[in-house]
């Protein structure tokens, strides 16, 4: 049987979301060259020297007889230059992500990722033994939640970007020095697109420190600002000495070819010594930021389409004017934040940038428009069935009615005849959304789905999803899950997969009694994995003190509410019990 993807790859096409290897063509507005330091003859005349005094290649790992001189003096550049004791050379920033993570994490640690993080530092944190917790973007009291709820844990690491590579934003490195010192953690900072372009001499971000100690391990990439390849972590000699003994992907790959390294140490003189090629590339976004009525900072402007048509739309437009802009859609970024990504250089003019504006077109409300936010709805997610998750929905849509009249109530997937949508209608009075899929069979919905002759697909409910939430835009929704986390929608995804691509915050539902810890632990471990974020813990039921303080002292970052039989059930009964329980404060 002939191995084939063509069902995957035609997803991808439908979503619009395919790729293609493309040439650059026209003015480059797309790639990381800021400085334009790829195409300096100092450069690339240090790369053909190296060339030629050691070959093209390293011929072996480091430890390996892969070492050569010209490595050891760009590490010890690279060590001044940041004010470091000393510094490793990687093959290229993803292994010097992964590298670090790994080896400096371990089991009993935890580390306390930005959301925003790039895929290296995301794959890094996987594959240490720490546990790994997502903060909210740039979000300092969502982190300090995270920090107080870790105080037990071994060692914590906050692993930040010092600039973000889609939007240009900044980690407030200043604050986070604080809280790390507060909590006792330590940061790892990804210099990628900081190094070159801010410090004293070009160093990154966190050379304009107050307190640069909290940072354990900084990452300067040389395949963006630097014009080269490669990465160098510095920090401390110990970090280094570790990384040489536990970085498997410094160990266990072939050294860097020299002349990469030579370019490197070229391009690191050539910042260091004309601080106006940092300035220019900051001046010209500055300026394009300024025709497009756009908000940000750095060299990454960051136009906002919203969804991925309209970014590949403007980007063909612009390649049509001479300008080489790519769009971003997802999974780079969120779905409904697709946009044109565009980096400006130390090369461009100011006509360039004129140019550029013009193409784009004015006025262009979608091109000018603000980041989307996030729809206003929460998910409810119960542990079980039968465990009260339609009343704490009614309970939601209540809550939310008393700040906002437009509140709709929503069961996407309905299966077994009885209809929670007439039993929260019932209870009160909310607008809904008919089911996308409704089927009979009171089951699973794999296996509803089977005894109907039909399949459910996670990607088909969320686009009904999406577009229903757009129709509706003006509108807060609860939307309440078929049954818990992980009931399968087919043979090989579950619900989760089907809220991990909403990026909707959820409230979990749970029975009170005995039983309950495992199964509503277990869920909030799987929400945690796949980055869903939980709002708040409903325990429905009669009173188990036991189980409260036990979940409490376990999860003190989740805000955790009794709801226990109300008698009678009614929305008079409701409101009487949010009179003294204002979940609300916590929803969005």
């Amino acid at each position: 049987m002939t191995l084939s993807f063509a069902d995957e790859l035609t997803a991808w096409e439908e979503a619009g979301l395919r790729r293609t290897l493309e040439q650059l063509e026209g003015i480059d507005f797309c790639t990381n060259d800021y400085l334009g330091l790829a195409r300096d003859p100092a450069v690339v005349n240090a790369a053909v020297e190296a060339a030629q005094a050691y070959g093209t290649g390293s011929r072996a790992a480091r430890l390996l007889g892969g070492h050569l001189p010209v490595h050891a003096d760009l590490e010890n550049e690279a060590a001044q230059w940041a004010g470091t004791e000393a510094a490793l050379l990687f093959p290229s920033g993803y292994q010097a992500n992964v590298g670090v993570l790994s080896a400096v994490a371990r089991a009993g640690d935890v580390i306390l990722s930005d959301a925003q993080n790039h895929a290296s530092l995301i794959d890094g944190a996987r594959l240490s033994r720490a546990r790994v917790e997502v903060f909210r973007h740039n979000n300092l009291g969502d982190l300090e939640r995270i920090l107080r709820a870790a105080a037990g844990a071994g060692r914590r690491w906050i692993v930040v970007e010092s600039v973000y590579s889609i939007d240009g934003s900044q980690a407030p490195l200043d604050e986070l020095a604080k809280l790390s010192a507060a909590h006792d953690a330590r940061l790892i900072v990804d210099e990628a697109h900081g190094v070159g372009l801010y410090g004293p001499q070009g160093q990154g971000r966190v050379a304009e420190m107050d307190d640069p100690t909290r940072v354990a391990a900084r990452i300067l990439t040389g395949g963006k600002a630097l014009g080269a390849s490669g990465a160098l972590v510095c920090g401390s000699g110990e970090l280094v000495e570790l990384l040489t003994h536990k970085a498997r992907s410094f160990v266990f790959t072939t050294a860097p070819p020299p002349p990469v390294a030579a370019a490197l140490h070229a391009a690191i003189r050539r910042v260091r010594e004309y601080p106006a090629l940092r300035a220019r590339a900051l001046e010209a976004a500055t300026l394009l930021r300024a025709r497009l009525a756009v908000t940000g900072a750095g060299p990454i402007v960051f136009v906002s389409m919203g969804e991925p048509d309209a970014a590949l739309a403007a980007a063909r437009r612009l390649h049509d004017a001479g300008f080489y802009v790519r769009a971003v859609r997802p999974p780079t970024v969120q779905p409904g934040h697709s946009g044109l990504r565009i980096v400006c250089h130390a090369d461009h003019s100011d006509t360039d940038i004129e140019a550029l504006a013009d193409a784009l077109g004015e006025p262009h409300p979608r091109v000018v428009a603000s980041a989307p936010t996030r729809p206003r709805a929460v998910v409810v997610v119960g542990t079980d069935t039968d465990v009260g998750k339609s009343v704490a929905s009614a309970v939601l849509v209540r809550a939310l009615q008393r700040r906002d009249s437009a509140v709709r109530y929503w069961k996407p997937i309905q299966t077994g005849t009885v209809s929670d949508t007439d039993a929260v209608t019932q209870l009160i009075s909310a607008a809904t959304l008919p089911p996308v899929v409704a089927l009979d069979l009171p089951a699973s919905v794999d296996q509803a789905a089977e005894a109907a002759g039909t399949r459910v697909e996670a990607a088909d409910v969320k686009q009904r999803i999406v577009d229903g939430l757009k129709e509706q835009a003006g509108e807060t929704f609860v939307l309440e899950t078929a049954g818990g986390l992980l009931v399968p929608l087919n043979e090989h995804e579950d619900q989760a997969d089907l809220l991990a691509g909403l990026d909707l915050p959820a409230v979990v539902v749970a029975r009170s009694g005995l039983g309950t810890l495992n199964h509503t632990r277990l869920t909030l471990e799987a929400m945690r994995r796949r980055r869903l974020l939980a709002l708040a813990l409903i325990l429905v039921g009669p009173r188990h003190e036991a189980n409260v303080v036990t979940l409490r002292r376990r999860h003190p970052e989740l805000p955790l509410f009794e709801l226990p039989a109300l008698e009678p059930l009614t929305a008079a009964s409701i409101d009487a019990w949010l009179d003294v329980n204002p979940i609300e404060d916590v929803l969005p």
